[in-house]
């Protein structure tokens, strides 16, 4: 075989060149279309836009896009641009206006409820101000202006306004008139018993005390509606009707309460730091002190049932408080766990031991009536 024959260096050359001057034909033909596309297209602006033609060849009017004459491929790329971009200028400062207008909804939003939180803050530390450092189990409500909104304060404010002048009467003098009440070897010093109605199945108690002791007086009274004035009143006219001109040598207060507070009346809870600052309590206790004895060689004792007060210290800041504020007459407080030997002799004091245990272990029945025991 014979091998093909050689092609000339100055042909492929050739071929090169006219390559070159074909991509750069097409090339340029390619721009000439863009140009006459863009061209066309001011045209269609023109036409389809009047108002952005010259009315007058002495006053010239600016619109968006160019003149026809100036226009040109990238004079019409350089205005659809400018277009988007004021486009997309408008659509973010809406976004940045909503979130503006979020942010100050949401701020005034924040101011209102920190203002209300600001005069809850005041309105609790002026109730926690009333409150007098009350115990955590003190489980009276709190009250705005109970002290003034209740009937009972103004009752023992005017009753006993003439408190202070009282005790500047002569010791010795109302003692001698106790004693001279009190004479007889027949008397037996009074024990008075205090029941709350709060206490369950309190109806039942005066039926089970000691039978064999006519000095024990119980007196049932009404937790949801008495008052302090009603109270010390029932007790003044419970012992005039035993003796007149004796005083109380021991008393059972029978009530609700815990460690450290006692629930004699509804929304009344003795607490040691409410037995030194509220008037109604301290005019309640200083009113109890003095029908107290004062002939009792020993310290007049008041027991406490139906809760175990001394279950925590505030339970003898309590006892401290009542005794200071009975002074000068001698009161002791006792309170002891029911189940104890004190506690025993305490229950024999008033009450029949028997019907007591009877009635402690029918007072949260509702299987069994008392009344078909008895």
């Amino acid at each position: 075989m014979s091998a093909p024959p050689a092609v000339p260096p100055c042909a492929n050359m050739g071929t090169a060149v006219s390559k070159r001057k074909t991509l750069r034909n097409e090339a340029m033909s390619s721009v000439a279309a863009k140009v006459r596309a863009a061209r066309a297209f001011g045209e269609y602006l023109s036409q389809n836009h009047p108002e952005g033609r010259n009315g007058s060849d002495d006053v010239p009017i600016r619109t968006w896009f160019p003149k026809e004459n100036l226009f040109s491929f990238q004079t019409a790329t350089t205005t659809m641009q400018a277009a988007f971009r004021g486009y997309a200028e408008r659509k973010r400062r809406k976004r940045e206006n909503d979130s503006a207008a979020v942010i100050q909804r949401n701020f005034r939003k924040h101011l209102r409820m920190v203002g209300s939180r600001r005069v809850k803050a005041q309105t609790f530390a002026e109730r926690r101000e009333r409150s007098f450092s009350r115990s955590w189990s003190d489980p009276t409500p709190i009250k705005a202006d109970s002290f003034h909104d209740s009937r009972e304060s103004h009752d023992l404010q005017d009753s006993c306004g003439t408190l202070d002048g009282d005790f500047d009467l002569n010791w010795e003098a109302e003692k001698e008139l106790e004693a001279m009440a009190c004479d007889g070897e027949d008397f037996i010093p009074p024990k008075i018993m205090l029941i709350s109605s709060k206490v369950p199945k309190a109806e039942y108690v005066p039926t089970i005390i000691r039978r064999d002791d006519p000095s024990i007086i119980p007196i049932l009274y009404d937790h949801e509606h008495a008052t302090f004035d009603d109270i010390l009143e029932e007790i003044e006219k419970k012992l005039n009707i035993y003796r007149k001109g004796c005083k109380i040598w021991k008393m059972l207060i029978f009530c609700q309460g815990g460690p450290g507070h006692l629930y004699l009346l509804k929304n009344k809870v003795a607490t040691f730091a409410k037995v030194e600052k509220e008037e109604d309590m301290i005019l309640f206790w200083k009113r109890l002190s003095r029908l107290m004895s004062k002939v009792n060689p020993e310290p007049n004792i008041i027991h406490i049932m139906g809760c175990y007060v001394l279950g925590n210290p505030n339970g003898e800041k309590l006892f401290q408080n009542l005794k200071n504020l009975m002074n000068p007459y001698r009161v002791a407080f006792e309170s002891p766990l029911e189940l104890s030997a004190q506690g025993k002799q305490m229950i024999e004091t008033y009450f029949d031991f028997r019907l007591y245990r009877l009635w402690k272990t029918r007072q949260h029945s509702k299987l069994l009536d008392y009344d078909d025991i008895l």
